[in-house]
């Protein structure tokens, strides 16, 4: 745990209510992109994870250290495990989870600015894309049609996700909070 050190304490503030955020926006705004999924034949995931991974490029842009995404994911992970809302994904919800992180980091270190709007986007748009790409092949098994079109609805997403990311991030610097 000694590498838990690199953060301070206020980072790892940032990084836990950029997590429970994260969680607490999934179960208000996955029945809403289900109204329309459902009926597309979309996998809502697929659709609403823009919403959810824009967490992750948050937490990137304000700790600045690297890292910090991945910790939003693992952390997002293990307490979806530990409270048993395991959904349809069971185990598997800590790698679908954490992985976006993961990858939300290795795309950051192409950015040597994170306040930008692409950087959001960007970010977002990888990480929400990760998730689709574990959920559509491990847990759902689309075949190629479905897949492909769950992409293009994860990378739809990723762009909205992206912008309000930005949007926060700019608004919290306008208040001085980060």
């Amino acid at each position: 745990m000694s590498w838990l050190r690199k953060y301070s304490s206020q980072d790892l503030l940032y990084i836990a209510i950029l997590s429970a955020l994260g969680l607490a926006v999934k179960p208000i705004v996955t029945p809403l992109i289900h109204l329309i999924s459902a009926p597309l034949m979309i996998p809502g995931g697929s659709l609403a994870g823009g919403l959810y991974m824009m967490w992750i490029s948050l937490a990137i842009a304000i700790v600045n250290k690297p890292g910090a995404g991945l910790l939003v994911g693992i952390t997002q992970g293990i307490v979806m495990l530990s409270m048993g809302y395991f959904g349809n994904h069971g185990a598997v919800s800590l790698i679908s989870y954490s992985m976006p992180g993961l990858i939300a980091e290795i795309i950051s270190l192409l950015f040597k600015n994170k306040k930008i709007l692409i950087f959001h986007v960007i970010v977002v748009i990888a990480a929400n894309l990760t998730g689709a790409i574990i959920v559509t092949i491990i847990v759902m098994r689309l075949s190629t049609i479905p897949f492909i079109i769950s992409l293009v609805a994860a990378s739809i997403s990723g762009i909205v996700g992206g912008i309000i990311s930005y949007s926060i991030y700019k608004k919290l610097q306008k208040f001085r909070i980060v």
